[in-house]
This record gives structure tokens, C-alpha cells and sequence, in this order.
């Protein structure tokens, strides 16, 4: 499929180089068309690396080629985001000040415009009836997502995640409904919202610790997706390196005993506790209060103890209108496979809902796409997501937001 993206000049447009590198690793013969604006914020060499084609926005470089007419009639697919809210007006009035405008004016194929702005220049009313007027000529515009904008600024107008726009380009050539998965804008006002994140240590002695490879990704997703919907977000971080977004309150802890203090106390003024951080099962009996020294021989034993189950005490103490979420990372074994003791987990643990991902040694740790299946008290399925962290966290809160509404609270 010839597909061909323009560029305008927002911020978001970085986020358009990985639409084009997962357009072209699907076998797709992809250029770009940047304004000159949007040069601004990605360069044109990024580009042309990344498609192999020239990607100016001048007009008149390529005139015995005809470029400006060319490359819209031989696209399948125009893509153009981020689209600003002088692009859509322009694209409304018939206007063609640069070539990626005289390549859209020239298409014979499908068009889409996926817009990214401020909240208040997308409201505007002048935007809005463009975008109306696009509509009306068979335009497919996809509806910005809400979340975090250029500086402390939140709310509609967000660029959908990169997946999200190589699934609409697929869709429209193959001619089926645009999916609609964004997020309720203030969907979690009023809400109070507890989340962990991150892996605690549990010391051998002052320098050695057991750990485990949690980063606090997902759990930070899980709050930043929360403060974008409105939340009073707490968030309590195990050894996490992450910033946490604006407005989100922050506790950091180190150990399995700092984490269930803290985590007891935050709950209490919960609505919703999403138990995302992985805590130790296990602690050393008797931690050394020195170094342990290396003395040429093998470490004959080392005593563990259960560390507590903070999520079950959670579980066991909440109010009918608290919402509770765990957690699962699993791998299989000889014995079950990793599903099969999600769903045991599930029933064990009787939160609301579980979040099972299976976790390697390439998957599931770190900044990298996640996927979990949800399960509710009973062990039976009823969701999942994948994606980005964030997509994934927005997934998860739009099944806590369906259960506390089946539940009236």
C-alpha cells in the first residue's frame, strides 16, 4: 500500500516517526510531506531515513516531476498528523500553501486527519465546524485523545498513541469503522486514587538485596492515565528512577515493611488502589548488620520468611465502596501454565479485578508494550489490553470505571 503522511507543526510530531517505522516494517511503501513549520520539530533527514524517499515541504523542488499533483494521486492513504488547527483550516477553505496542501487537494484516494492541539483551540467553534465541513467531504478525522499537552496543560487534544494511527490507516483502506477506545475526559473526577508501582529489596546486609526487575512503568502510566481523567492520584513508588507527572502526590519507599506501612496508610483515604508495584514474597530472617564477606566457599544456606500480603489485607479491611486491583505477573511451569495461575491468584487474592501479564526475559519489564488479561474475584476473564504502558493503564481504568458503575458507587 502506497501511504503517504504529511506533517504539521505541533509538538506530537515525534510521535509520528514511529507511525512511519511500523508503516514501513509492515511492508508499506511510505513517504512524508512536512511542513515547513513542523521542521521545527522533527527534522527532515529523520525522515528521509526512515522512508527512503526525499521529504520537503517545498512546492516547487521537484516541478518536471509534477510532485505537487503526483504524490497525492498515487497515494492509497493520506495520514496527516499531527494535524493543527491552522492545517484543518486551511484544508477546510480548499487552501494549498505548501506541498503537503496541494498533495491533499490532489488525492484520489482516502484521507485522514488525526488533529493535536490545545484543549481550547480544539473547542474553538472555528475548529469545530472544520472539522464538521471535513467530515461532510468524506474526510475520516480522528478525535484527539486527552491527557497530558505541551507544558503543565491536560485535556482534549492529545495525538492518539502511534499504534492507534497505523490501525486507522489500515482500517480505512480496508474500509471498516474507525475504533473508538479514547478515554471519558473527567471520567475519575472526585475519585481519590491510590497506586503502587516499582519492586521493593528486601537487604542481605548493607550493600546486597533481593530484588526483582520491576521498573515502575506500568504503575506510572497507571497514575499519569488517572490524573489525566481527573483523579487525586497517590502514587507509592518502590525504588522507581521515573518522574511522576504533575499533581500527583508521591511516596517513595524502599522495603516490603516500608511499602505495606505506607501502602495501609494511603488506603485508607482510597477510592480506588491499584496495586501495581511487585513486592517481595520473601525477606532475609535475620538481614546482616555488616557486610557479608566473601570467604572462598559456598553459601551453605540463607533463611527467608514470608514478607506480608498487602494486597489481601486490603482486600480483607475495605469498605462495599473502595475498588481494589491487583496484580500477576506470571510464567508457567511443568506444572500449570502461566494463565492457570492468574486465575488461581485471582481467586485467592478476591480483589475486584487482577491484571495478569506474563513476564520473561523480554517482555512485560521496562519501556516496552505490555498486554494483560483482567480477571475478576471469581478467576473469570473479562478484559484485555495492549499497548503502550499508557494505553494499557487508560484500558485498566475504563474496567474499574464499568465495575464501580455496575456496582453504583
Amino acid at each position: 500500500m502506497r501511504v503517504l503522511v504529511g506533517v504539521t507543526g505541533g509538538i506530537a510530531a515525534y510521535k509520528v516517526a514511529i507511525v512511519v517505522r511500523r508503516l514501513t516494517e509492515q511492508g508499506h511503501n511510505v513517504r512524508v510531506i512536512p511542513t515547513r513549520a513542523s521542521l521545527e520539530f522533527v527534522g527532515q533527514a529523520t525522515w528521509e531515513a526512515l522512508t527512503g524517499h526525499k521529504a520537503t515541504p517545498d512546492t516547487f523542488e521537484d516541478v518536471p516531476d509534477v510532485a505537487h499533483v503526483r504524490l497525492g494521486q498515487g497515494a492509497d492513504v493520506i495520514l496527516v498528523a499531527p494535524a493543527t488547527a491552522d492545517f484543518l483550516a486551511q484544508l477546510a477553505s480548499g487552501e494549498a500553501r505548501e506541498l503537503l496542501g496541494n498533495a491533499v487537494l490532489s488525492a484520489r484516494g482516502k484521507i485522514i486527519v488525526a488533529p493535536a492541539m490545545h484543549t481550547e483551540m480544539w473547542a474553538n467553534p472555528a475548529t469545530q465546524a472544520n472539522v464538521a465541513t471535513l467530515r461532510s467531504r468524506g474526510i475520516h478525522v480522528i478525535e484527539p485523545d486527552v491527557g497530558r499537552l505541551t507544558g503543565k496543560d491536560s485535556g482534549p487534544g492529545r495525538l492518539p498513541e502511534p499504534e492507534v494511527l497505523v490501525s486507522a490507516v489500515t482500517s480505512v483502506a480496508e474500509e471498516a469503522p474507525l475504533s473508538d477506545t479514547r478515554p471519558h475526559w473527567d471520567d475519575l473526577h472526585g475519585l481519590r486514587v491510590l497506586v503502587t508501582a516499582g519492586g521493593t529489596r528486601e537487604y542481605l546486609d548493607p550493600v546486597r538485596f533481593l530484588g526483582n526487575r520491576s521498573t515502575g512503568h506500568q504503575g506510572c502510566a497507571l497514575a499519569e492515565a488517572a490524573r489525566e481523567r481527573g483523579a487525586d492520584v497517590h502514587l507509592i513508588a518502590a525504588n522507581v528512577a521515573l518522574p511522576s507527572g504533575e499533581g500527583v502526590r508521591r511516596t517513595d519507599v524502599e522495603t516490603g515493611a516500608e511499602f505495606a506501612a505506607a501502602t495501609r496508610e494511603a488506603a485508607k483515604e482510597a477510592d480506588v488502589v491499584i496495586m501495581a508495584a511487585a513486592v517481595a514474597d520473601y525477606r532475609p530472617a535475620e538481614p546482616s548488620a555488616t557486610k557479608l564477606k566473601k570467604s572462598g566457599g559456598e553459601l551453605e544456606s540463607l533463611a527467608l520468611v514470608p514478607t506480608e500480603d498487602v494486597l489481601r489485607g486490603l482486600v480483607e479491611s475495605r469498605s462495599p465502596s473502595h475498588t481494589i486491583v491487583g496484580f500477576a505477573a506470571e510464567t508457567g511451569d511443568d506444572a500449570a501454565d502461566a494463565h492457570a495461575y492468574a486465575q488461581s491468584k485471582a481467586k485467592r487474592k478476591g480483589a475486584d479485578l487482577l491484571c495478569f501479564n506474563q513476564v520473561g526475559s523480554d517482555q512485560g519489564f521496562g519501556d516496552v508494550p505490555n498486554a494483560v488479561t483482567m480477571f475478576d474475584s471469581g478467576g473469570h476473564h473479562v478484559g484485555h489490553a495492549a499497548g503502550s504502558k499508557l494505553a494499557v493503564a487508560h484500558a485498566i481504568w475504563d474496567q474499574v470505571v464499568a465495575l464501580r458503575a455496575d456496582a453504583g458507587v
